[in-house]
Protein backbone atom coordinates (compact mmCIF):
# COMPACT_ATOMS: atom_id res chain seq x y z
CA UNK A 1 0.00 0.00 0.00
CA UNK A 2 1.33 3.57 -0.74
CA UNK A 3 1.25 6.36 1.19
CA UNK A 4 -1.29 8.10 -0.58
CA UNK A 5 -3.65 5.16 -0.20
CA UNK A 6 -2.83 4.63 3.26
CA UNK A 7 -3.10 7.97 3.95
CA UNK A 8 -6.33 8.43 1.90
CA UNK A 9 -7.34 5.01 4.67
CA UNK A 10 -6.57 6.79 7.50
CA UNK A 11 -8.58 9.34 7.10
CA UNK A 12 -11.70 7.85 6.04
CA UNK A 13 -11.11 5.31 8.93
CA UNK A 14 -10.33 8.67 11.17
CA UNK A 15 -13.63 10.34 9.82
CA UNK A 16 -16.20 7.33 10.06
CA UNK A 17 -14.93 6.78 13.56
CA UNK A 18 -15.14 10.10 14.47
CA UNK A 19 -18.71 10.98 13.15
CA UNK A 20 -19.43 7.88 14.51
CA UNK A 21 -18.22 8.70 18.27
CA UNK A 22 -19.71 12.61 17.08
CA UNK A 23 -23.12 11.09 17.00
CA UNK A 24 -23.29 9.30 19.65
CA UNK A 25 -22.17 12.10 22.04
CA UNK A 26 -24.33 14.21 20.16
CA UNK A 27 -27.35 11.83 21.49
CA UNK A 28 -26.36 11.27 24.57
CA UNK A 29 -26.38 15.23 25.11
CA UNK A 30 -29.56 15.18 23.47
CA UNK A 31 -31.08 12.60 25.50
CA UNK A 32 -29.83 14.42 29.02
CA UNK A 33 -31.39 17.79 28.06
CA UNK A 34 -34.67 16.33 27.00
CA UNK A 35 -35.07 14.64 30.14
CA UNK A 36 -33.50 18.01 32.11
CA UNK A 37 -36.60 19.72 30.13
CA UNK A 38 -38.94 16.98 30.83
CA UNK A 39 -38.58 17.36 34.61
CA UNK A 40 -41.58 18.83 36.23
CA UNK A 41 -39.78 20.88 38.72
CA UNK A 42 -38.23 22.58 35.22
CA UNK A 43 -40.94 22.79 33.42
CA UNK A 44 -42.65 24.67 36.24
CA UNK A 45 -39.66 27.21 36.27
CA UNK A 46 -40.22 27.82 32.91
CA UNK A 47 -43.99 28.55 33.45
CA UNK A 48 -43.73 30.69 35.90
CA UNK A 49 -40.68 32.34 33.80
CA UNK A 50 -42.96 32.86 31.01
CA UNK A 51 -45.47 34.63 33.53
CA UNK A 52 -42.80 36.80 35.10
CA UNK A 53 -41.48 37.51 31.15
CA UNK A 54 -45.58 38.31 30.21
CA UNK A 55 -46.39 40.72 33.45
CA UNK A 56 -43.24 42.46 32.66
CA UNK A 57 -44.01 43.38 29.09
CA UNK A 58 -47.24 44.61 29.95
CA UNK A 59 -45.64 47.13 32.66
CA UNK A 60 -43.76 48.05 30.38
CA UNK A 61 -45.98 48.40 27.29
CA UNK A 62 -47.56 50.86 30.02
CA UNK A 63 -44.98 52.46 30.66
CA UNK A 64 -44.27 53.34 27.36
CA UNK A 65 -48.12 54.13 26.45
CA UNK A 66 -47.78 56.81 29.70
CA UNK A 67 -44.80 58.40 28.38
CA UNK A 68 -45.83 58.59 24.92
CA UNK A 69 -49.44 60.41 26.17
CA UNK A 70 -47.33 62.37 28.75
CA UNK A 71 -44.85 63.56 25.68
CA UNK A 72 -48.08 64.54 23.81
CA UNK A 73 -49.45 66.72 26.59
CA UNK A 74 -46.43 68.23 26.81
CA UNK A 75 -45.80 69.42 23.25
CA UNK A 76 -49.85 70.49 22.81
CA UNK A 77 -48.87 72.58 25.96
CA UNK A 78 -45.81 73.83 24.31
CA UNK A 79 -48.08 74.81 20.76
CA UNK A 80 -50.33 76.29 22.81
CA UNK A 81 -53.56 77.23 20.40
CA UNK A 82 -51.00 77.46 17.67
CA UNK A 83 -52.37 75.53 14.48
CA UNK A 84 -50.34 73.69 11.75
CA UNK A 85 -47.57 75.95 10.19
CA UNK A 86 -47.68 78.44 13.51
CA UNK A 87 -50.86 79.94 12.24
CA UNK A 88 -52.77 81.32 16.02
CA UNK A 89 -56.34 79.82 16.20
CA UNK A 90 -58.97 81.70 17.34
Amino acid sequence: MGFKTGLIFGFGAGYVLGSKAGRERYEELKRAWDEFTGSPKVQEAMERGKEIVGSATKESLHAVQGGVERAGDAIRDRLGDEGPGGEFRH
